[in-house]
């Protein structure tokens, strides 16, 4: 079974493929290239996120892994860190007493924005495991 296609340069950076220039030309050709405009920060995101955006964004577009597209991606990944903070903080205090119907649902709160934060980081690379499961190979300086 073939792998997922990888790009040209990828390939050639590895030194895996020995291929014709008419066939480099002609892969390149059929590569899609996303063009990435500007980055504006959606609507929907709380003011006191938009900072914290236009960082991460300013991070992941210098090392090429995000665009323009991937905005609501990241927007979705700061709303659910949000949540996540928010039910760590009222755990806490709901942990220093003795209701455990609170705590148990609280808790469940809590795994689910976990869940949902973890994965919007994996999608936009933000974790270590996305990180190494990235190939982003350097040029080499003549």
């Amino acid at each position: 079974m073939a792998g997922q296609r990888q790009p040209v340069e990828l390939l050639q950076a590895k030194g895996k493929k020995h291929l014709t220039k008419a066939e480099i030309e002609k892969r390149k050709q059929k590569e899609l290239k996303i063009e990435s405009k500007e980055i504006v920060v959606p609507d929907y995101l709380p003011e006191s996120l938009k900072q914290e955006f236009h960082e991460t964004a300013k991070r992941l577009s210098e090392i090429e892994l995000f665009t323009d597209l991937d905005v609501d991606g990241l927007a979705r990944y700061l709303l659910s860190k949000q949540v996540y903070l928010t039910y760590t903080q009222k755990l806490a205090r709901a942990s220093k007493g003795e209701d455990i119907s609170l705590i148990a649902k609280l808790s469940t709160i809590q795994d689910k924005a976990y869940k949902q934060c973890r994965s919007a980081a994996n999608d936009l690379g933000l974790s270590i495991t996305s990180r190494c499961k990235l190939t982003i190979p350097r040029k080499e300086e003549t």
